[in-house]
């Protein structure tokens, strides 16, 4: 195992940002009755209602309780459909110049990553292909509202593609404790098409109380010419310091910035960890009550789960300090989609849209699986994220439609939901 230590950071740079808002389409399919899952799993009927009180610091709901309601669908007004013919713009003038020069193509335009924070849902919107306007979004959840715009943010101004102070594409996004976003932007546009490295890669840390960038780190001296970055995450160690994580699928590396301590990492994996590096690299992060984090990953044609400690991570330490968690429940290629800010992991499997839960204090074996939703036929789950109301939210596409050009004019179809199941009868 290789450990490469870099000493240097880029120095801070100030820059807008971007906010988009996120609309939402009904994905529940018709059952008996639903009840919508929290952390918890408890049984007691829980209120919707919002109060400030409510909140802890990532914005998310203090008391996750269990939502069963089998006289109606208690989520129907806490479902939103997202698409890419719903975004705001400033004026119908603006849209119509990008339209007629082909920088926005709604059927191209498509949501893979979310982030919840009290009613905002910040979203990332890769440009895979030619006609996306913005990168990184926002939308503003209202009760009953299924469809709502999506809005630039924190601005246009940042999304100016070709502009290398601007984002370029953002593939995955994080919030953290103290409210700062996270953008992962890996610079290279178009990838599903002929693919254009317009930047270098780079992370973005936005202030969502104010919408002021606050941070820029230059990625260029931690990646090599085989890095594919794909997934970032977001630890704070027990004296409060922020460190970021990234996954590099390409380079079969977990990439690790000591933000306050301007140092950088790169941490190889073992061989036996990857059966290809032209695979999706899966990782998710879970934290016990005492403050002790884990970052879980996984190839996903591997066989086997994998974890390392935060406390590792931190210092750079590989060599001795990777756990082999234990082999993938039936053999079957595992998605991870993410983890509730506790103990408790979510995924499903490769072509499947059933999402399972497990407590990652528990041995991970088949028998300690709990299956908390139960797909339908269109969509795939992309996400599970904790956040509004309380809920744990699933964000699901027809992603494999999209990048086989089967959509049709209306684009990928992609909802917001809280994660749901039957009710036992």
């Amino acid at each position: 195992m290789q450990l490469q230590l870099h000493n240097t950071l880029q120095q801070q740079q100030q820059m807008p940002l971007i906010l988009f808002a996120a609309t939402l389409a009904t994905l529940l399919r018709p059952t008996p009755c639903h009840a919508a899952y929290s952390t918890n799993l408890h049984d007691d009927p829980a209120d919707v209602a919002d109060t400030a009180a409510d909140y802890d610091s990532y914005g998310h709901h203090n008391s996750n309780k269990y939502v069963s309601k089998c006289d109606k669908n208690p989520v129907a007004a806490l479902t939103f459909q997202l698409s890419g013919n719903n975004l705001h713009w400033p004026c119908e003038s603006t849209k119509s110049i990008y339209v007629q020069s082909g920088r926005y193509v709604p059927r191209n335009v498509i949501v893979t990553r979310a982030q919840l924070r009290r009613d905002d849902v910040f979203v990332a919107l890769p440009r895979y292909k030619q006609g996306v306007p913005f990168t990184l979004g926002r939308v503003q959840l209202k009760r009953g509202q299924c469809v709502a715009k999506i809005a630039p943010y924190p601005c246009w101004a940042i999304q100016e593609e070709g502009n290398c102070q601007a984002l370029q594409s953002v593939v995955d996004i994080a919030v953290d404790p103290n409210g700062l976003l996270w953008a992962l932007d890996v610079g290279l546009v178009n990838t599903l098409e002929q693919p254009i490295r317009r930047c270098g890669p780079k992370i973005v840390a936005i202030n969502t109380a104010d919408n002021k960038v606050v941070k820029i780190i230059d990625m260029t001296d931690l990646v090599t010419s085989e890095s594919r970055l794909q997934f970032i995450v977001v630890d704070y160690s027990k004296d409060d310091k922020p460190f970021v994580y990234v996954a590099d699928a390409g380079a079969r590396s977990i990439l690790v910035y000591d933000i306050a301590g301007g140092k950088s990492y790169r941490i190889v994996l073992p061989k036996a960890t990857a059966p290809t590096t032209t695979d999706v690299l899966y990782m998710a992060l879970t934290a016990t009550p005492e403050g002790t984090s884990t970052l879980y990953f996984t190839y996903l044609s591997s066989p086997r789960l994998y974890s390392i400690r935060g406390q590792y991570l931190r210092v750079g330490q590989g060599a001795g300090s990777i756990v082999d968690v234990g082999a993938k429940p039936y053999g079957k290629q595992m998605v991870l989609l993410g983890a509730d800010g506790g103990t408790n992991l979510f995924f499903r499997y490769k072509g499947e849209n059933d999402i399972y839960m497990w407590n990652s204090e528990t041995c991970f074996k088949a028998a300690n699986l709990k299956d908390v939703q139960h797909g339908g036929d269109c969509r795939l789950s992309t996400q599970v994220l904790p956040g509004h109301r309380r809920f744990m939210w699933v964000l699901e596409s027809n992603f494999h439609d999209f990048i086989s050009e089967r959509t049709g004019c209306n684009g990928a179809s992609i909802v917001l939901h809280p994660v749901v199941r039957e009710c036992d009868n």
